[in-house]
């Protein structure tokens, strides 16, 4: 099994990358920011100012349609009542999470933000199930059910968040990112005319923390961890790197040189867009 300290677990196919944790945000330079999740006492509060806004939206919407059917029937007025609690508890909190991805008013005021398992940005469908399963355990028991699985969750998921795959973070935390490694000299000469196809992201992540903390691994460690990352890199990477290189050196060589082309890259394609730009201008 590979070193806690990485956050890995050996996988069935013995990858010393395969179980990141979920809480891993790669970034495009395959860089893991841990999410915090948001605490349980910001969860409360921001749920407080959600279910205040709701509850004061519903009174005025019935109070409208109250007033428009004093002249119809009774019957009329059960479905306004229906149609006016479909609108308030699912139809408005699952557009609003949609379009702010992630956000309620609630959220925004305490500094909070719904997001996928994977820490990615939800959709529609997860802001649809959040709402739906809020309905019964918010609205319906007081709010008792999401308070008990909120306490008992590592992550303060309520029932919602189980159904939907989601958790919430605190979206103001600052997120420091570890400087990313450096060229070996020795390795730059062979790093620029090795032919490097794309690295899965789960292997490059990996390969990151493992240079990140490599001053916190002890020798045996390091050099088991270097080799399995070593060997699946080298799927993706030819020629071999010269007789005698260090699997730590050899990876950083590979992480360095990624870096630097993608950065390369980018520069191309925005002087591309640049000029693109420039010539569909009129005179």
């Amino acid at each position: 099994m590979a070193d806690p300290d990485l956050r890995t677990t050996q996988a069935p196919e013995h990858s010393a990358y395969a179980a990141l944790t979920v809480d891993d945000l790669v970034t495009g330079e395959a860089v893991a920011l841990d999410l915090p999740p948001a605490s349980l006492g910001t969860r409360i509060v921001s749920g407080l100012i959600d279910v205040i806004v709701t509850v004061a939206l519903l009174a005025g919407i019935i109070f409208t349609f109250t007033l428009a059917a004093l002249q119809t029937d009774e019957a009329l007025l059960q479905v306004a009542m229906i149609g006016s609690m479909v609108v308030v508890f699912l139809v408005v909190p699952t557009t609003v999470e949609t379009l702010t991805r992630g956000k309620s008013l609630g959220k925004w005021v305490m500094g909070l933000r719904a997001v996928r398992d994977d820490a990615g940005p939800i959709s529609f469908q997860h802001a649809f199930v959040r709402a739906l399963v809020g309905l019964v355990e918010i609205y319906a028991f007081s709010g008792a059910p999401a308070f008990f699985s909120a306490l008992l969750s590592s992550r303060g998921k309520r029932l919602g968040d189980y159904a939907a795959g989601t958790y919430v973070v605190r979206d103001r935390v600052r997120l420091s990112l570890p400087n990313p490694p450096g060229m070996p000299r020795e390795l730059a000469r062979w790093a620029g005319a090795a032919d490097m196809a794309g690295l899965p992201p789960r292997l490059a992540l990996g390969i990151r923390q493992y240079l990140a903390r490599l001053p916190e691994i002890d020798p045996a460690t390091r050099a088991r961890l270097g080799t399995q990352l070593a060997s699946e890199t080298s799927r993706y990477v030819a020629p071999v790197p010269p007789p005698g290189t260090r699997p730590e050196a050899y990876l950083a060589a590979v992480i360095a040189e990624r870096r630097a082309r993608d950065v390369a890259r980018l520069a191309r394609e925005e002087s591309l867009r640049r000029r693109l730009t420039r010539s569909r201008r009129p005179p």
